[in-house]
């Protein structure tokens, strides 16, 4: 019998690198593969357990494919990934349409669980999560000309907000050789800008090199041939070393674009949260700047963590104000059962954490919007992504802006397609995006 599979991945691109590596899995096993789990006949849900927000979206998504199930459109449901691992006991009891509930280490056991839940079994399993791999075979699900490169997974750092510690284990990274073969197996198949990413990038290779190892990497991955664009994700500024400013600096495939998440800018409440390496000072932004000229920062920041004074808050949005980080995204606190922030005296309302990151994204909005303005005249590259049928343009993105996240280059042009490298002039500010034309 064809067995119809699925797959719904929430969350963050190092999910989907779970995702990419089990849809891989059950290709092997030789069952059917479906772009729209709606059809499919076991669906596999890949979850987000990180913040309230991710929790509820995972909730919402079995709940619909629990209906669907009802139904009779679906058969079956297995669910993985961060949630899953998070709540396996609560699971199975609140959420019974379920067929199976399994860890990050059974992720690959996928095909063999699938053919379990088809005989009519119920599967809870949670292995060690060191069993899981990170590495082998995968079924890109990014479009064909940007992939996403996992150097690591797991995290060491024990900031009280946060739970990936104990949903992902330690810090484990990835073997400098294989990725090098990865990287190049991608760059053959068309993959023109790779993306890298681990809970902590700058900590690669620490763990089984004795010392970071990313500017190494770097400096490899640039050795590839069609590799155009390389960009870094999720680099803790207490880890960026003058070594990799100098890599970044001296290579040209590496965009000049970091991301840094700096959490706060008040010394008492990075020291609430744990984040042993204090405020990132304009100092060191200066340096970075200074090492690397013409880079894009983006960073994380949150609001209403528990101790959050006024005095705080607005040094926070002082920071945010002096430091011009062209991107920046901004989240309110959110207590996660396990952490010890959770457990905090201080903790604030909902409303007040909420007012305080909408004043924190009307400062970034203008530190936005004099970087766009600035823009304007300006002749850059862009990474063509789609057409916009109902815009009737083409869109993409700048060395300036990572996949998914940051902002679009709207233009119009004939005889160009995705994943093809255009110039275009920016002529006017529409939001957050650019307006542009063929240069």
């Amino acid at each position: 019998m064809m067995v119809k599979v699925g797959m719904v991945s929430l969350g963050c691109p190092k999910n989907q690198m779970d995702a990419e590596l089990m849809l891989a899995s059950i290709e092997t096993a030789e069952y059917t593969l479906v772009s729209d789990a709606a059809l499919a006949d076991v669906v596999v849900i890949n979850t987000c357990g990180f913040i309230e927000s991710a929790k509820r979206e995972a909730i919402e998504t079995i709940l619909e494919f629990a209906q669907l199930k009802k139904e009779g459109q679906i058969k079956r449901i297995v669910v993985t990934g961060c949630f899953a691992e998070r709540y396996r006991d609560e699971l199975m009891t609140e959420l019974p349409e379920c067929d199976a509930i399994i860890g990050l280490g059974a992720n690959r056991d996928i095909a063999g669980i699938i053919r379990e839940v088809i005989d009519g079994e119920t599967v809870m399993r949670f292995p060690d999560k060191s069993c899981w791999t990170l590495d082998g075979s995968r079924v890109q699900t990014t479009p064909h000309f940007f992939a996403y490169l996992r150097v690591g997974d797991g995290c060491d750092n024990r900031c009280a907000y946060c739970a990936i510690p104990m949903i992902r284990g330690p810090l484990r990274s990835r073997n400098m050789d294989m990725l090098v073969d990865e990287a190049r197996a991608l760059a053959e198949n068309g993959v023109r800008e790779l993306v890298l990413v681990a809970q902590d990038t700058t900590l690669y290779g620490v763990d089984i090199y004795g010392e970071p190892r990313l500017p190494e990497l770097l400096e490899q991955l640039c050795d590839i041939d069609g590799l155009r664009w390389i960009r870094l994700l999720y680099c803790y500024p207490e880890h960026v070393t003058g070594r990799l400013l100098e890599v970044m600096a001296a290579q040209d495939k590496i965009v000049k674009y970091m991301d840094i998440p700096i959490q706060h800018a008040s010394a008492k409440v990075l020291r609430d949260m744990n984040r042993n390496a204090g405020a990132v000072s304009m100092e060191f932004v200066r340096r970075v700047r200074a090492a690397v000229p013409g880079i894009v920062l983006r960073t994380t920041v949150m609001t209403g963590f528990p101790g959050e004074g006024e005095e705080e808050f607005t040094e926070l949005c002082e920071f945010v104000r002096e430091a011009k980080f062209e991107r920046l995204g901004c989240f309110a606190f959110s207590p996660e059962e396990g952490t010890p922030a959770a457990e905090m005296s201080g903790q604030l309302t909902d409303d007040v954490k909420q007012h305080r990151q909408e004043l924190v994204m009307e400062e970034q909005f203008r530190v936005l919007e004099a970087f766009n303005n600035s823009r304007i005249g300006q002749t850059v590259e862009v990474l063509v992504e789609s057409y916009d049928r109902y815009a009737e343009c083409w869109f993409g993105r700048t060395a300036a802006d990572a996949p998914d996240i940051d902002c679009k280059v709207f233009f119009t042009a004939d005889g160009v397609s995705p994943g093809q490298f255009v110039h275009v002039k920016i002529t006017d500010v529409m939001d957050f995006d650019l307006i542009a034309e063929l240069a």
